[in-house]
């Protein structure tokens, strides 16, 4: 597996593993074993980057990536997040970054995740009620007592990632980014890159509809968050995005790939500081992930993507999410 370079001095495989999925928003899920086994493997295949956070389950994420890493604990690189009130007095599950919290919240990982250290530290979405200057401080305080290696965002805007760059580095930006949603391209992209900062785009496969196993008539399973998004639940907008779908199987055919492979070697073919974490419940799709490193778009492959000029159907989030995102 190729490695890449976060930032100055995080280096991990070119294709990480989100490990959301393995627990939450995206059920059936796996029993705890086979996720460990997963995971197990994924590391076996060389990836070195595994992505989680506190709000997936609650926690039970985090303590299946604990379990299924900590054989191999010195090989990878753990990302976990913090943001959100989960076990504070209210535990309403709203947003909270206050400094206290943040040190409550990395000690509950450090244990779930048994491990002494957590490599990324990312804040899950910005809180308006917090300056970012005293999230990014606190940080810097952890990172300084060992308990955090490199600090991380998620989903921050501009203006937010240069404030809060200047009192701690930023190691990493972490945003939705794929085909469908290219709208880091506007100013986070140049933003980071200005910076030195490396970029983990999640759901580059569009959350799973890239794949092409999605159409108007696919029905979820109870609970998936999907279902909730009008991206998804808008079957007129399933139906014109599968335009991305043909596009990506036109040029699928002639690299003896599959749709999701090309989605991934054009994420990977962006910059050299991307690295993308596809999530899956299962191995064989790990497999297929992981393959799209072997792939290299020809510059007429990449013409054709762009001049195709397909705009996604659909908003990606409710109102409601997407108020949480800060732009």
């Amino acid at each position: 597996m190729p490695t890449r370079a976060l930032g100055e001095s995080l280096e991990v495989s070119a294709i990480g593993l989100g490990c959301m999925g393995l627990s939450a928003e995206f059920p059936p899920f796996p029993d705890k074993q086979d996720a460990v086994l997963l995971i197990r493997t994924a590391v076996e295949r060389g990836v070195t980057l595994f992505d989680t956070a506190q709000v997936y389950g609650p926690f039970t994420n985090e303590e299946v990536v604990g379990e299924g890493l900590e054989p191999v604990r010195d090989q990878v690189v753990i990302a976990t997040k913090f943001g959100f009130d989960l076990e504070g007095a209210s535990g309403s599950g709203g947003l909270d970054s206050h400094p206290d919290t943040i040190r409550r919240s990395v000690e509950g990982s450090l244990k779930r995740l048994r491990t002494d250290t957590i490599d990324l530290l990312y804040q899950h979405r910005v809180d308006p009620n917090v300056p970012i200057e005293d999230v990014a401080g606190t940080v810097k305080e952890l990172i300084d007592q060992g308990k955090v290696r490199h600090f991380g965002l998620s989903e921050a805007g501009a203006q937010t990632i240069r404030r809060a760059h200047a009192v701690q580095p930023v190691t990493v930006l972490q945003s939705e980014y794929s085909l469908w949603w290219r709208e880091p391209e506007e100013a986070i992209l140049p933003t980071v890159e200005e910076l030195g900062i490396g970029f983990v785009p999640f759901s580059p496969l569009g959350k799973g509809f890239l794949t092409g196993a999605i159409d108007p008539n696919t029905e979820f399973s109870r609970g998936d968050f999907r279902d909730t998004l009008p991206r998804f639940t808008d079957r007129k907008a399933r139906q014109a995005n599968l335009a991305f779908v043909e596009l990506l199987n036109r040029i699928a055919q002639r690299t003896h790939a599959t749709p999701a492979q090309i989605a991934l070697a054009w994420v990977l073919a962006q910059k050299p500081w991307i690295v993308p974490i596809p999530g899956t419940t299962k191995l064989h799709r790990l497999e297929e992930n992981l393959a799209a490193t072997n792939i290299e778009l020809t510059p007429e492959d990449r013409r054709e993507i762009e001049d195709a000029q397909i705009e996604a159907r659909g908003a990606r989030y409710t109102e409601a999410v997407q108020r949480m995102i800060d732009r």
